[in-house]
């Protein structure tokens, strides 16, 4: 057994969120009990902060949020960092996904996501009925969800800080082609990608990742990086599961994801499978209090 963390770091697609897309009860209830233990909890995820609240219940709190990949960093609601992609680096992109009909989403803080008017018509027909059978359910319903209540369909970009791209395609030869074209692009214009899926890329500040977004975290709440702990399920947990002490994958993450982790856990997301994971901590981090507090 992993001895007590001071941090704990958990992604949230695959992880804490079940493939509805929901944090149970259980989980809120574990994490509020780790954090009374003097436990910290973050969220590091790839979706942006406003996401967020809809998909955790009510009262759910963590010490503080990593957001798209390591782009920004909240504390209750107060960004306490945040990198953007430039204007014309976005415009640049939106070109290239106009050019091969790839579904695309572009995130302005303090806004509505963003897709433009002129590509809605090959942007929907991505996701049409029926969904293909090798597509995570969340990922489709996160999808559908988008385009039903959280898509500003505009004219042009408009403002000037962006936390990231989300790419996204019913086929992986599609999706793959354009991770191609991507790369390709790197060549002349530096910026970093990363994925969470076979069906989607994202796009983010060059050598911006989760793991420089838990550096930076840990850096606000003068904290060392020793004695941390995350959990998460996909390749976007890479750079996060390098950096920290102790990382522990999902039992329904890849066995790419499994091979390079220190701890898989008995549970999937679909079983609460973090809340029983850290369940162990609250007991053994009482137990480690009490006997500091006789020593005194």
């Amino acid at each position: 057994m992993v001895t007590t963390p001071k941090a704990i770091f958990l992604d949230m697609d695959g992880t804490i969120l079940n493939r509805q897309n929901r944090v149970s009860m259980e989980t809120k209830e574990t994490i509020d009990r780790l954090r009374k233990q003097g436990i910290y909890v973050f969220i590091a995820t790839g979706r942006a902060f406003d996401e967020i609240a809809e998909l955790v219940p009510d009262g759910f709190e963590v010490d503080g949020f990593i957001t798209s990949n390591g782009m920004a960093g909240y504390v209750g609601k107060e960004m306490v960092f945040k990198h953007s992609l430039s204007l014309e680096l976005v415009h640049t992109i939106i070109e290239k996904a106009r050019e091969h009909r790839v579904y695309y989403e572009l995130f302005p803080y303090n806004s509505a996501r963003v897709t433009l008017k002129q590509d809605q018509e090959y942007v929907l027909n991505e996701i049409k009925d029926p969904k293909p059978e090798d597509v995570e359910i969340n990922e489709w319903l996160s999808r559908k969800k988008a385009i039903q209540e959280e898509i500003d369909w505009k004219d042009r970009v408009e403002g000037s800080e962006f936390s990231k791209f989300y790419f996204f395609a019913r086929t992986t030869t599609h999706i793959n082609a354009f991770k191609d074209e991507l790369e390709k692009l790197k060549q002349d214009t530096d910026f970093s990608t990363s994925t969470s899926s076979h069906h989607n890329v994202e796009v983010m500040v060059a050598n911006v990742n989760k793991a420089t977004g838990i550096q930076q975290m840990l850096k606000h709440f003068g904290l060392s990086s020793d004695g941390i702990l995350a959990i998460g399920d996909s390749n976007n947990d890479l750079p996060m599961f390098q950096f920290v002490s102790y990382a522990v994958a999902m039992k329904n993450a890849g066995d790419h994801i499994k091979d390079v982790v220190d701890e898989v856990t008995e549970y999937t997301c679909d079983d609460n499978g973090v809340a029983r994971y850290l369940s162990q901590f609250i007991k053994q981090a009482s137990a480690e209090r009490e006997s500091e507090a006789a020593t005194k």
